[in-house]
């Protein structure tokens, strides 16, 4: 049997045979850390993704009060799911150091719906779940269930962007820890070229973004949008935007008192970056709970793209996102 066939067996463990057969039907193209990804209900998946996605769609039913928090992969993920944790859960920050968050890392706290509860096969009980649910989801949202964006359903959903630019140099360093060696090099230009056609994981990038963005301008008491930098620039005014979108403001007393820089401090990524937990350990799929902190600098990639990288990637977004009103301050 051919190398290229191994590889594809290997993509394809613990497949249902029928996500095998339609898995024929996708188009395909180069991986970053598989050796494809599939074009699937309009944006790029890994097969395993798939699978899980198709399951979520079919199983998963919206109750009242239920939390979604969505993001492109490396975009304040894992920060966000500790602050809508922390806001939900504010009461807990009596318990100090037997806070959940400092033994648990954000991303059990917050369950992927695709890479925990609905992954490999798996049809979770989640109804059973105390209210109100925290779940997680990479999807874009053309793709979540009917019980998530139906404009009468009760669940909402928090997204986080970043800028394109840290996007990508977030993911690349990201994905370069996780390709195996069998799949051979993946240069940073490879990487970039493929990143601007749109060939990544959740993506087109832009259009993951401008589908949650359009639904917060259409029903902003439904998804809340919010961008990365603008909350490391002022995280206060932030977290009372998140407070009162999930429908638990700040009282003037908890102001008083702090509550909102004491949940600030403990999400911070200093501080979760030191913690054992998120050392040792692994969250979600085989991703190791370290590599998911790396430095959450805002401009970093001025130190990785050329002036021609610049440019390619700046007027394609100027393109991609014209007419939205959807910005990012490079």
């Amino acid at each position: 049997m051919a190398f290229t066939q191994l590889i594809d067996e290997d993509d394809h463990q613990e497949l249902s045979q029928d996500t095998k057969e339609f898995l024929t039907t996708l188009p395909k193209n180069k991986g970053w850390r598989t050796r494809h990804l599939y074009l699937f209900q309009g944006f790029w998946c890994q097969a395993k993704e798939i699978q899980a996605i198709l399951s979520f769609q079919q199983h998963f039913r919206a109750q009242a009060n239920d939390i979604i928090v969505a993001s492109i992969p490396k975009t304040g993920t894992t920060w966000l799911k500790a602050l809508t944790f922390s806001v939900v859960n504010r009461n807990l920050l009596s318990l100090g150091e037997k806070h959940p968050l400092l033994t648990s890392n954000p991303h059990d706290l917050v369950p992927f719906l695709e890479y925990n509860l609905y992954a490999n096969n798996n049809i979770p009980a989640v109804s059973d779940s105390t209210s109100p649910r925290l779940m997680a989801t990479h999807v874009p949202f053309q793709a979540l269930p009917d019980s998530i964006r139906m404009e009468s359903g009760n669940a909402r959903v928090v997204y986080i962007s970043r800028n394109p630019f840290d996007t990508f140099i977030s993911i690349w360093h990201f994905m370069s820890k996780l390709r195996p060696e069998e799949l051979g090099p993946f240069s940073f230009k490879e990487a970039f070229d493929t990143y601007c056609k749109g060939v990544i994981g959740y993506g087109p990038y832009w259009e993951h973004m401008l589908g949650y963005w359009k639904e917060s301008l259409e029903n902003p008491d439904k998804v809340l949008f919010l961008k990365y930098e603008e909350m490391k620039e002022n995280i206060t005014v932030h977290l009372k935007r998140l407070a009162e979108f999930l429908g638990c403001p700040f009282s003037a007393e908890e102001e008083k008192a702090g509550v909102i820089e004491e949940v600030a401090k403990l999400c911070s990524f200093e501080n979760l970056k030191e913690l054992d937990v998120n050392k040792n350990g692994k969250s979600i799929a085989n991703f190791e709970n370290k590599h998911l902190f790396r430095t959450a600098k805002v401009g970093g990639w001025r130190n990785h793209f050329t002036p021609s990288m610049v440019e390619q990637l700046s007027t394609l977004m100027e393109q991609k996102l014209a007419g939205s009103g959807l910005s990012f301050n490079i």
